[in-house]
């Protein structure tokens, strides 16, 4: 029976849970010790409702929340466990922390996004920004695979976050070029309604004539779909969001949807219907991971399932080049065709997704498959989204490698519209 309260569950209550039942103390030390570089958590509804536990190990939401021990390095891992069983505190951290700065932990330069005076925005693209509220670095639970983990970790220097919407509000009117603001974290949709309205109330009263969009990217749909359904908080939630549409806003509701089964409970479907009925868009997104959705038939049924439910496919990702990915990619072959096999059995309403895509420091980076030229073989790409406004749509070639997993694994080929590698920024 699920507590219809919220409440996080980490390692330290972990085996109060089923899992206690289940998992076997080889398994506990990995979630323990994983813990000491990318924080462990998840709750009753994703641990009760979203996994089978007579077959967890092969579970995909299981893969999802819950790290083994080959998500680190073997010696890294010996290390940390020495360090535990010597309960030496220091050690810890300091090997910790060392881990943690080789593992990437700003993946595609996002530092380089950052308006100076501005901490907690990013504004990469023309047309939009990102806004981390800081009261929204957090999530219902960590996904293994997230790129955003350093948000999680406690470490200031890593983090992106701000509660100082007036100079948001600022940069917004300096800039109309901007349409768009992303609400992100962490997810957003962490905070209680009280503090989701103190940063978005304020961006409503300054009626800014240049922004049309607001965006909201969670994954709390998956996760805690109870947030949308529960007492007044439930209700105030719907409100906001009506209010946003009722000002001539347009809300995108980007959600992150993994696996079909997190579209399979009777709460996550009654969530959507209500989000809905304020007028919102339901966007979906996900990226490619292993022994979670690597299999074009999984793809499809995500895709299919979402449309039925009203949701629009957006992106499918590769994910990015940090944290456990070294134990996660997939390969950019091998991607392209997962996803072109899934893609050929959807019908037209399904095929507004997009893939598989890369964020890379110069942009998003679509893979449109690969194609022989003379006895040579390339990848055909093109940028849906750049730094450099003038490299988007405009398609280019890099080098077949059949190990590639990103974008810097590529040698691109000679072009007569940029220097690639050297986008300009904004």
């Amino acid at each position: 029976m699920i507590d219809l309260k919220y409440r996080g569950i980490s390692v330290k209550n972990l085996r109060s849970t089923i899992a206690g039942k289940v998992l076997n103390e080889g398994q506990f030390e990995a979630i323990e010790l994983h813990d000491k570089i990318f924080p462990f958590k998840t709750n009753e509804y994703v641990i009760n409702e979203l996994i089978d536990w007579n077959n967890y190990e092969n579970d995909p939401i299981y893969n999802l929340v819950f790290p083994r021990k080959e998500l680190i390095d073997n010696s890294d891992y010996q290390l940390l466990r020495d360090a535990m069983s010597g309960d030496n505190n220091s050690t810890i951290k300091t090997l910790s922390d060392d881990i943690r700065t080789r593992l990437n932990p700003h993946p595609s330069d996002q530092m380089l996004n950052v308006p100076s005076a501005l901490e907690g925005i990013q504004h990469k693209y023309e047309q939009i920004i990102l806004f981390f509220p800081k009261q929204g670095q957090t999530c219902h639970a960590y996904c293994t695979f997230c790129f955003r983990w350093p948000q999680f970790t406690g470490e200031k220097k890593w983090k992106f976050e701000t509660a100082e919407t007036n100079k948001v509000i600022s940069y917004l009117r300096q800039n109309p070029q901007i349409t768009d603001i992303l609400f992100t974290g962490g997810d957003p949709m962490v905070m209680n309604v009280k503090s989701l309205k103190k940063y978005i109330q304020p961006i409503l009263d300054a009626n800014i004539s240049s922004l049309k969009n607001i965006r909201i990217g969670t994954k709390s749909l998956s996760f805690w779909p109870y947030k949308y359904l529960i007492g007044e908080e439930g209700e105030e939630i719907v409100k906001l969001f009506s209010e946003i549409t009722r000002r001539g806003l347009h809300l995108a509701f980007m959600a992150h949807f993994s696996h079909p089964r997190e579209l399979q409970t009777d709460a996550v479907k009654q969530a959507v219907t209500r989000i809905k009925e304020t007028g919102a868009v339901i966007r979906t997104q996900t990226p490619l991971i292993k022994k979670v959705n690597d299999d074009s038939s999984i793809l499809r049924d995500l895709w299919q399932e979402q449309v039925q439910l009203g949701l629009i496919p957006y992106y499918l990702f590769i994910a990015r080049d940090t944290g456990s990915k070294f134990f996660q990619a997939i390969n950019l072959y091998e991607a392209s065709n997962i996803f072109r096999d899934a893609f050929r059995q959807l019908s037209g309403l399904a095929r507004t997704v997009r893939g598989p895509v890369m964020s890379t420091s110069s942009g998003k980076v679509l893979i449109n498959g690969s194609i022989n030229m003379g006895s040579e073989k390339f990848f055909v790409l093109e940028y849906l989204q750049a730094r450099n406004p003038e490299l988007v749509k405009r398609p280019f070639l890099a080098r077949f490698n059949r190990d590639a997993c990103w974008f810097d694994d590529l040698e691109l080929m000679p072009n007569d519209f940029a220097d690639l590698n050297n986008c300009q920024r904004l």
